[in-house]
């Protein structure tokens, strides 16, 4: 099963169409049972994602092994020193002991600027030596742009990368990004495939600040309903027809919401003669999350 899943829902409220906020724990359990039945064994979280390694580590079923996937720190600085390599490593203990693992499947830097700084250098060895030490399988790294792309696979050989890859973000395909690395041997996780919920809102939902792309937006979902294909199953189709990825992360915040994933998964197979390209979105601050100003 290419399905991986995200975790941040489990701590924190998050997603410009969650309107439920949090997770409960009981729903988790049920979450978390639901997808190991299914073949889902990746969980992708991170310390920053508020309680969500905690309330894996006390989630998790009884006999099921999940490949757990968490990150680093985000440094925010222009110069990484040892100390921050020193915290690294201590944060990374402490989100074992919160999985309740004594090791996990994979460690991102989460923000790919803390290794393309002055001193980044200092990051990666500790991971090296995290992997080393048979606490960790595979180091790897989150990023946002091609650009970070280019500079990274210039410094370092990561195991593993995460990346956007969804309808309206196309730049790691069209840029031919994903099959470079798939050339270097490195596992693809992409993320961000319903973009924050975007991509399953109705388009009267949607923010104001969306209006530079609305026609591609009204667009997309138009031929989507001519072609009866549901904003769910044309998100999914369209990254699951992506050969070079390994695992595409989607966060649910609830079991149903997981079984219609799977469901629409399972089912794929009929997207194969509609043009995506054609929905692409070049300007950054609509696709990256991160720049989004909804307020």
């Amino acid at each position: 099963m290419k399905i991986g899943l995200g975790t941040v829902q489990f701590g924190l409220a998050y997603g410009v169409s969650n309107l439920q906020g949090i997770t409960q724990a009981t729903e988790v359990i049920e979450i978390l049972t639901l997808a190991w039945k299914s073949g889902i064994t990746i969980l992708d979280t991170a310390a920053s994602y508020g309680m969500s390694e905690e309330i894996i580590g006390q989630s998790i079923p009884e006999g099921m092994s999940f490949k757990i996937i968490t990150k680093t720190p985000l440094f925010k600085k222009n110069r990484i020193d040892k100390v921050d390599a020193t915290r690294l490593k201590e944060t990374f203990l402490q989100s074992l002991k919160r999985l309740r693992q004594p090791a996990i499947y994979g460690l991102l830097v989460h923000q790919a600027n803390d290794l393309l700084v002055s001193g980044g250098p200092y990051l990666w060895q500790v991971m090296e030596d995290l992997r080393a030490a048979g606490l960790v399988k595979k180091i790897g790294v989150s990023v946002y742009s091609p650009r970070e792309i280019e500079e990274i696979l210039e410094k370092y050989r990561p195991d593993f990368i995460q990346l956007p890859v969804n309808v309206f973000d196309q730049r790691m395909i069209q840029g031919g990004y994903l099959k470079r690395l798939k050339n270097h041997g490195i596992e693809i996780h992409s993320r961000s495939v319903f973009l924050q919920g975007l991509l399953l809102m109705a388009p009267e939902q949607i923010s104001p600040y969306f209006d530079p792309i609305r026609p591609t937006i009204m667009q997309y979902h138009s031929t989507m309903q001519n072609q009866r294909i549901s904003p769910i199953a044309a998100a999914l189709g369209f990254v699951y027809q992506q050969p070079e990825i390994d695992y595409f992360i989607v966060g649910v915040n609830n079991q149903a919401h997981l079984e219609e994933i799977i469901n629409v998964v399972h089912n794929i197979g009929t997207l194969g003669n509609l043009d995506f390209s054609v929905y692409a979105v070049h300007e950054e601050s609509m696709i990256n999350p991160s720049l989004w100003r909804l307020q």
